[in-house]
């Protein structure tokens, strides 16, 4: 039996899979940020350029702010920033030196764990970034093996990305990355020890997903079979379509004989500020998943499911949902069977959808489809079948896309939006529309206290202070007084 640490994952998985990343602000994050200090935690899962994008977008807060803050607030437990090394908040791929700043930047600013994962599986890729995250000042660099199920994705193919990227000294662990909840306890048997035989002394970690009741039972197996460190979320940011709940996973892993060192009071502490959180701003919470067999044909992620579906009956073509989730399994095997994540999960339901709807088969085919067959997001696994690839190739689109220049390099982009600029906000405005970060800059520093206990108290007095029909407003509890009066002009 061994003792299994933890990495929490509520701030930046949690709020993603269940609040579309836009739960969490700043005030949120650093009023749960000594309890999670306390907690002992291997790492806390904080940030990606996508939450940074949010952050200023529909915030309208800092996102360097937050991460130096936290920082500040967590000193002993790192914070980590989940990259896929070849983007920066905007979809366009980004050039390596823009990329070594951004990192650079993250690093400075209090980012010292690094999560790596490219959606290709493309372990060179991967050794790559690494050693450009160390260059940058990055601590540590955990390599991720994303997770599916297909014919090529089979033990061999994940011990050989094993070990690339074991044999890689910039990469001091590795994790494997299953963001559709897939990993069966019977798959992990076979899976685990290829990859452990392949990485030495080097630890391998477990990242997964209740998306289909499947991810506690491949976490216990796991740590059974030498996983060193499993990643959770807490409260009402688990469960559903996030990570296992932490304090039911810690109770499974010791009751199994295994040892987690943990600040349980601090645990349960956390746990308690997500589910208070959730109900204070009406967050929908995470509940246990049943299995769901088509999930393993489809593996869209939960809410891209909702997606679909709000998209096909919008076109009252509701019926039509079984015929495009068996389209998407074959728009999959022949574009070279790509991991069913961001941003290729979007892209093969648009096409799935447009085959099925259309008058004939990749008809229409969207701008990403062709820039992927392009190689534009890396190397596919497998060579696009053919016929397909004809049909991208004679589509009048593709020769513009072609000629895409991509992003300027550096010292152009420096010239163009502001040679003295720092780092910080120069990455924004690269990659961002100017007047959000404007908006951003013109509303302060943001807000930094927080109690979800007394939301629904300032609600009540917001909403009552935005009538014009009151003049004074009392508040009265046992031991407490308020009183508000309008002056009048």
């Amino acid at each position: 039996m061994a003792n299994i640490e933890l990495v929490e994952t509520s701030l930046r998985d949690g709020n993603q899979c269940l609040w579309g990343a836009l739960g969490v602000t700043t005030a949120n994050t650093l009023a749960v940020a000594p309890a999670l200090e306390r907690c002992g935690f291997k790492a806390i899962d904080f940030t990606t350029s996508t939450h940074m994008g949010v952050a200023v977008r529909y915030k309208q807060e800092d996102p360097w702010e937050r991460i130096r803050l936290m920082a500040e607030a967590c000193p002993t437990t790192p914070l980590q920033f989940l990259s896929t090394g070849f983007r920066f908040i905007a979809w366009e791929t980004a050039t390596p030196e823009f990329m070594e700043l951004a990192f650079r930047t993250l690093a400075r600013n209090g980012i010292r764990r690094f999560a790596l994962a490219d959606p290709m599986n493309d372990a060179q890729s991967n050794v790559e970034v690494a050693r450009m995250v160390k260059r940058a000042g990055g601590e540590q660099v955990v390599g991720a093996l994303v997770y599916t199920i297909s014919p090529i994705h089979d033990d061999a193919h994940y011990a050989e990305a094993a070990r690339i990227m074991a044999e890689s000294p910039d990469v001091d662990a590795l994790y494997i990355k299953d963001p559709g909840g897939l990993l069966t306890s019977r798959r992990a048997r076979t899976l685990i020890p290829a990859i452990l035989e392949q990485i030495g002394d080097k630890k391998l970690e477990l990242h997964a997903h209740c998306t289909i009741g499947l991810a506690e039972q491949a976490y216990l197996e796991g740590a059974d079979l030498g996983v060193t460190a499993v990643q959770c979320a807490s409260g009402g940011a688990a469960d559903g379509t996030s990570n296992p709940p932490i304090e039911r996973m810690i109770a499974n892993l010791r009751e199994m004989g295994h040892t987690v060192e943990i600040d349980d009071e601090a645990v349960a502490e956390v746990a308690q500020y997500f589910r208070d959180m959730a109900e204070a701003e009406g967050l929908p919470t995470g509940s246990p998943m049943a299995f769901d067999a088509a999930y393993l044909h489809h593996q869209l992620p939960g809410g891209m499911v909702g997606t679909m579906r709000r998209h096909l009956a919008d076109h009252r073509v509701s019926h039509l949902e079984g015929a495009v989730i068996e389209e998407l399994g074959r728009v999959r095997e022949e574009l070279g069977w790509p991991i069913v994540m961001t941003p290729f999960a979007q892209m093969l339901q648009t096409q799935a959808v447009m085959n099925v709807t259309g008058d004939e088969r990749y008809g229409v085919i969207p701008d990403e489809i062709i820039r992927y067959a392009l190689g534009k997001f890396g190397r596919p696994n497998v060579p696009i079948e053919p016929d397909v690839m004809d049909k991208i190739m004679a589509n009048p689109r593709t020769k513009e896309l072609e000629a895409e220049k991509g992003m300027a390099d550096l010292d152009d982009l420096r010239k163009r939006i502001g040679p003295n600029l720092s780092d910080e906000e120069f990455l924004l405005r690269a990659t961002m529309p100017a007047n959000l970060v404007d908006a951003m800059q013109a509303a302060g520093p943001a807000q930094r206290e927080y109690n979800p206990q007394k939301q629904p108290v300032m609600e009540l007095l917001r909403q009552m202070l935005a009538r014009t029909d009151l003049t004074r407003v009392s508040v009265e509890k046992a031991g407490f007084k308020l009183e508000l009066e309008r002056n009048e002009p």
